[in-house]
């Protein structure tokens, strides 16, 4: 076990875990943010997705000992009510059937926005490729992430 110093969401947070620990556990394990979810465990399903710096990443392959002093998001700190444009937009368009990719989809479609305000329909596919939503909601994702942009 080692001690680790990360910031979350804007706070500092002291853990002691094995150094190879993936984030994702830290985050729901330690820190008591559950938003973050396990879907696959190989980086494939895009439901660990957080923010590290601003950039998508799968909490599920960065063990914590390669955080050093980035700045992670998770889907708890991406607004304090709930009101960031993505998610308000998820809401509009009814995105989520049962739910479980959305927090992944949310990250990934908020870090898409933050780097290209106004995406094509080619940028959205390629900048939400790999998160997998079992139910088929792509295309009212896509529309949630264009009302996003437009918002």
């Amino acid at each position: 076990m080692a001690q680790f110093s990360i910031t979350v969401n804007g706070e500092q947070h002291q853990v002691e875990v094995a150094p190879d620990t993936p984030l994702l556990w830290v985050l729901r394990d330690h820190l008591n943010l559950p938003g973050t979810k396990y879907g696959c465990g190989i980086g494939q399903c895009g439901a660990c997705t957080v923010h590290v710096d601003g950039l998508a990443t799968r909490s599920c392959m960065l063990p914590v000992v390669s955080v050093g002093n980035s700045k992670i998001t998770t889907i708890e700190g991406l607004s304090a009510n709930g009101d960031h444009p993505v998610q308000e937009a998820w809401l509009e368009h009814d995105v989520a059937q049962c739910g479980y990719c959305q927090t992944g989809q949310i990250m990934t479609a908020a870090s898409l926005l933050a780097k290209n305000p106004n995406p094509s329909d080619t940028d959205i596919e390629v900048g939400m490729n790999g998160n997998i939503c079992r139910c088929g909601t792509y295309k009212r994702i896509k529309a949630a992430i264009k009302t996003a942009a437009n918002g």
